[in-house]
């Protein structure tokens, strides 16, 4: 009784030959060695929570709790299947997943005040896990260059457990859950992450795809003040989208109430929250995703409540309405192409144009829709993968649907975040063309994942992403190591500077880090495709598209 009561007021780590003790206030957990760190997996944030309920905090666990094994993943939506892209196979899967995993350095305790990453996986906020991606050796390179770092990944509610939408859920007060449970993972942070040697007045919040978009929604101004959680943002293939309201998603949640048999019930929600896992997971799973034919037009998504997204995300983006905290941000050049593996069925100019109006402008005009088909013409060799003529036309509309796309939802999102907030705070991006020789995708979506978080860190001879992004994470500067004064420093292979984005490049223009193959790091202008981006976020402005989406 006396060694339990001591070590829930001290905390600090205990190390034994099995890995380290950490004691927290509400319980206290063993995690595992791995070589030069210590990782802690499947560590409850929340308490199990039932559908559609509010993240809540955890019980009390009595105990010494295991924390050596990855948690359960919150529930999957089943993908329409693409060659290449086939559905994760998860081994446990379970409605009460608000876990996180921590990595720390095995030499980290409770005074240790080391920088903190929360990073956010994506998956269309349809899929995905906490071991999606394997960040220990982002972790062992921080150790190498004498820049150590945590990293904290947390689980989220996906899909229709996560982002269902319409009057009922607003009137209960539980819209955008999947948001609320990475604020309230980041509010843990808050509070635990000292135990096991981080610094919670330094945690950079940041993801891939709908990470980054989520990082970018958290990163603006709200009622649940989640910008006060983090002191700088890295996004990783994806900004804050254009997001339409909760009242948009009324029909999606009427069409689960009707498949779920609960329309004649006097409370649809609390009918739809008692509806046996395997029946309702069913519904979910015949809904589109994001490789059926509507492709990034998704059913489930963060929409604005007045609360977690407070309005249209390019109005509070223009409005300044975001937290004056660095970032670094950045795409691959063919952002799209993945995603219109889904649209071969679009073979002509009319099915475009109907692609385009029925998915992304429900609320533009004619002439609106005609001067996107104007500004992406049915030409290969101007469509992605760019800049490989007319290869890879895979349909007479692929390039076209896949240059579109990635402008719209990708690259021209993150441009204008980046031309608000270069004025107020310290910006830095990056382009990456690496993998330009795969078929048909090129540089696809999320492969510049490589770059910050390669397989073998320690040795790696092309370091400027995972050498930047641990500076980042240590002083907020992708230039500026924190490491001793020592030979240590030298081990960062890493001697590119990366200019702010403002910065004038040779042509005059703002300047992205560019990696390209073979190798090849330097930078360039962020001027290309300059009038079809303006004309995309000028309907992102005006608030044409959200309702599409």
């Amino acid at each position: 009784m006396f060694s339990q009561f001591f070590f829930g007021f001290i905390l600090f780590r205990v190390v034994n030959a099995g890995g380290s003790i950490v004691p927290l206030d509400y319980g206290t957990f063993q995690g595992a060695s791995d070589g030069n760190l210590t990782k802690f997996l499947g560590i409850p944030f929340a308490r199990p929570t039932a559908r559609f309920d509010l993240p809540r905090p955890p019980l009390p666990l009595r105990g010494l709790q295991n924390a050596t094994a990855i948690g359960p993943t919150c529930p999957q939506q089943a993908l329409t299947p693409i060659p290449g892209f086939g559905n994760i196979n998860r081994t446990f899967i379970s409605e009460a997943c608000l876990t996180l995993d921590v990595f720390a350095p095995a030499a980290a305790h409770s005074r240790s005040k080391l920088p903190v990453l929360v990073w956010i996986f994506g998956g269309g906020y349809e899929i995905g896990g906490t071991s999606d991606t394997d960040v220990r050796p982002t972790v062992e390179r921080s150790i190498y260059l004498g820049e150590p770092v945590l990293i904290v990944v947390p689980n989220y509610r996906l899909n229709a457990f996560g982002f269902l939408a319409g009057k009922q859920v607003s009137d209960e007060g539980i819209t955008n859950l999947g948001l609320r449970d990475q604020i309230f993972a980041l509010e843990w942070v808050q509070k635990h992450i000292s135990a096991f040697g981080g610094d919670p007045e330094r945690v950079v919040l940041g993801g891939l795809s709908a990470g980054a978009v989520s990082t970018g929604f958290l990163l603006l101004n709200n009622n649940q003040n989640s910008a006060n959680l983090f002191r700088g943002a890295f996004m990783v293939s994806g900004s804050p989208w254009p997001a339409p309201t909760v009242a948009d998603g009324q029909s999606y949640y009427d069409e689960l109430v009707a498949a779920n048999n609960c329309t004649a019930a006097p409370n649809t929600l609390d009918c739809l929250r008692h509806v046996p896992f395997a029946a309702f997971m069913a519904t979910v799973n015949s809904t589109p995703d994001v490789f059926s034919y509507r492709s990034l037009s998704l059913v489930w998504r963060p929409r604005v409540d007045g609360d977690v997204v407070v309005q249209n995300t390019f109005k509070s983006i223009a409005q300044g309405k975001f937290a004056k905290i660095p970032i670094l941000s950045g795409d691959v050049d063919d952002e799209g192409t993945v995603f219109a593996l889904s649209s071969t069925n679009v073979t002509t100019d009319s099915q475009f144009i109907d692609y385009v109006q029925s998915n992304y402008l429900t609320a533009g005009s004619r002439d609106e829709v005609a001067k996107i088909v104007a500004l992406y013409p049915q030409d290969p060799t101007l469509g992605a993968p760019f800049g490989t003529g007319s290869a890879n036309e895979l349909t007479p509309e692929f390039k076209r649907i896949a240059a579109f796309g990635g402008d719209f939802l990708f690259t021209g999102i993150r441009r204008f975040l980046l031309q608000h907030a270069s004025k107020t705070q310290n910006t830095w991006s990056w382009l990456s063309k690496r993998g330009k020789s795969t078929p048909i995708v090129g540089a696809a979506h999320s492969s510049d994942m490589t770059l910050f978080f390669p397989t073998n860190a320690t040795s790696a001879t092309d370091s400027v992403g995972i050498d930047s992004l641990i500076n980042f994470l240590n002083t907020l500067d992708p230039n500026v190591s924190d490491a001793p004064e020592t030979s240590v420093h030298s081990r960062s292979n890493s001697t590119v500077f990366w200019p702010k984005w403002q910065t004038p490049s040779a042509k005059g223009s703002t300047s992205l880090l560019t990696f390209s193959d073979p190798g090849v790091v330097n930078v360039t202008a962020d001027n290309f495709r300059a009038e079809q981006i303006n004309y995309l976020n000028s309907l992102h402005l005006s608030g044409v598209t959200v309702i599409g989406l």
